[in-house]
């Protein structure tokens, strides 16, 4: 089964994806909406810090992303951003904060005006730097998102600024990248907080590992790598040979549970979620919102079995 998901069910779940008449589709069925809170517990500001309250009572850490992705008109990216500084307003009144930030937003540069052409690069930089002020002020961290992998070296020039003026700045790495090792030492290196997962986009061979095992052998070397540095780390996995190599690696760095934390998604795994930050672990969960749900649930589906055939039964039981 397995092998036949990452061969064939994978690649058809990607590309669904891309098509904007699916997507439309898919949007306008209501018992479509409803499973999807699964995954993505509402389309309002209200609805995700009714989530970051319920996380945060089991002694969770949040990190919430406002969907929304290649962005081709300004006027969006402004909404955007907007959107943005009224969540950090709103958590900042939360008054929740720590030497490791309980809070924080994670940011697509896409959904910033990065994919508007000549000057997409420059307004993706100074909105990011507008919503890193405001999140200064509040008290919440920011982290910056990966993409596919054409957007990486843009992105990562902008994290590179952002730092001069935020150090606490945090960058997501995908491990399936070939790539990624380097990226790894270089932030690592300048004590940076990395969020490394393995990867949910369909990427080429020629830039990505493809087989699952060595996109996992390729985490556990970018994760010793992390472990190892200066830098902070957030182990960003729900595979469960990475959770419990972690903390092995953990001890052989000389680190302890708070120099490092676990991220998983809002809706996957709740329970080993709540078991690891019961253990004592840093547990921060990842909480999506907005309308523009569809392109993030497709990529959970395409992630593992287990959400597939969780929304395919749901359906059919939505349907009787």
């Amino acid at each position: 089964m397995a092998g036949l998901f990452a061969s064939t069910l994978r690649p058809a779940i990607m590309a669904a994806s891309r098509r904007s008449g699916l997507r439309r589709a898919a949007e306008g069925l209501p018992v479509t909406r409803r499973v999807v809170h699964r995954f993505v517990p509402g389309e309002t500001v209200g609805s995700a810090l009714d989530s970051v309250a319920a996380l945060r009572s089991s002694g969770r850490f949040v990190s919430i992303d406002y969907l929304g992705e290649d962005v081709t008109d300004a006027a969006d990216a402004d909404a955007a951003v907007r959107v943005y500084l009224d969540l950090i307003d709103r958590l900042g009144r939360l008054d929740d904060r720590g030497a490791v930030r309980p809070l924080e937003v994670s940011l697509k540069l896409s959904a910033l005006g990065q994919a508007l052409g000549r000057d997409g690069t420059q307004v993706a930089r100074e909105n990011a730097h507008g919503i890193c002020e405001a999140a200064e002020r509040a008290g919440v961290w920011v982290t910056v998102d990966a993409e596919d992998h054409t957007t990486t070296d843009s992105t990562l020039a902008i994290v590179r600024e952002l730092r001069l003026d935020f150090p606490w700045v945090g960058l997501a790495l995908q491990a399936y990248l070939r790539r990624t090792l380097a990226d790894c030492a270089e932030f690592a290196a300048a004590g940076a907080r990395i969020r490394l997962c393995k990867g949910a986009y369909d990427e080429p061979a020629a830039v990505a590992h493809r087989d699952p095992a060595a996109v996992t052998d390729a985490y556990l070397h970018c994760l010793r790598v992390l472990m190892a540095s200066s830098g902070y780390p957030m182990v960003a996995s729900h595979d469960p040979a990475i959770i419990d190599a972690v903390p092995a690696l953990a001890r052989e760095a000389g680190r302890a549970t708070a120099d490092f934390e676990h991220q998983m998604l809002y809706g996957i795994r709740d329970i080993e979620q709540r078991r690891l930050a019961e253990a004592g672990n840093q547990v921060r969960v990842y909480v999506p919102f907005g309308t523009q749900w569809y392109g993030y649930f497709m990529r959970r589906l395409a992630e593992r079995p287990a959400n597939l055939t969780f929304f395919l039964r749901a359906l059919a039981q939505r349907g009787h």
